[in-house]
């Protein structure tokens, strides 16, 4: 490991900020998934729930249950949750499984329901991906790493609009880099430039 550098040296000889450098689980999203472009309806719809639920708690423990969110909520398809009635938030309410929150878990069939909607304006993915800024950050160190921007701003304001919830622009943000539309890899990490969207 590193000690005077903002990216910690792996044992393979990669560099990777300490928040992945630990955790197996974490390194290996960190690695394969984090920042890389996702531009289909059900992926992002799929982001942009998880965040939500992620507000006030780790990544690594909704990252830890993603396979359960997937099962309950039918792998994120939009149609089959912005069906779901009273019987199915009691249902998902008694899942150990998931972060049984009430109001995020109505945010999402809400939000299930207006992506749905969204497709007679392009759809999802054409619409959050409109917030692409011109430029992204350059981060040397974690200190240095955003947690907003006017577009993460904008974009909350829009999708609110459009009748989302849980969608404030620190988590759309969060989103804006977990899908690719900004690059906050910090300078020096293995990952910075690779997402094919942004220059190193």
């Amino acid at each position: 490991m590193t000690t005077d550098s903002p990216v910690v040296l792996g044992e393979d000889g990669l560099a990777r900020p300490p928040w992945a450098a630990a955790d197996p689980l974490l390194r290996d999203y960190y690695d394969t998934e984090w920042g890389l472009p996702i531009r289909d309806e059900r992926g992002l719809f799929e982001r942009l729930s998880l965040e939500a639920f992620q507000s006030g708690l780790s990544w690594a423990t909704i990252l830890r249950k993603r396979p359960a969110f997937r099962a309950a909520f039918d792998n994120f398809d939009p149609d089959v949750v912005a069906a779901y009635g009273e019987s199915d938030v009691q249902r998902l309410m008694g899942d150990a499984g998931i972060v049984r929150n009430l109001a995020k878990i109505r945010a999402t069939i809400t939000n299930a329901a207006a992506t749905v909607r969204l497709r007679e304006q392009g759809g999802l993915a054409e619409f959050i991906w409109s917030f692409q800024p011109d430029r992204t950050p350059e981060p040397r160190t974690p200190d240095e790493i955003p947690t907003t921007s006017p577009e993460s701003l904008a974009l909350a304001k829009a999708l609110r609009r459009e009748g989302f919830a849980f969608v404030g622009p620190t988590t759309m943000f969060a989103l804006m880099e977990a899908v690719g539309i900004v690059d906050t890899h910090l300078v020096g990490s293995h990952r910075r430039g690779t997402s094919g969207v942004w220059a190193s």
